[in-house]
């Protein structure tokens, strides 16, 4: 019994990183791939970067990212109030 608690002990100080790994949100790394992708874009016009044009290409593929997850927020909740409102359908 003495030597079981080690060896739990053991494998368990080996898994806990492997699980940190599931725990972190990957949020920060999708931010800064997506600023990097607007970039791209917006030089890949010929735009020069600090130019008002690039600002405005910046802002305009701001909105369009917005108005995309603003869409997609509102057809998750309209599917949920219509399952809420037709139980008889699965």
């Amino acid at each position: 019994m003495r030597r079981k608690i080690p060896t739990l002990f053991l494998v368990l100080t080996l898994v806990a990183p492997l699980l940190a790994g599931c725990l972190e949100r990957g949020q920060p790394t999708v931010a800064n791939t997506l600023a990097e992708d607007d970039d791209t874009f917006c030089r890949a016009n010929n735009v020069a970067a600090g130019s008002p044009e690039y600002i405005a290409c910046r802002k305009d593929r701001d909105v369009q990212r917005n108005n995309a997850a603003a869409r997609a927020d509102r057809r998750q909740r309209d599917l949920g109030e219509y399952m809420v409102n037709h139980p008889e359908h699965p």
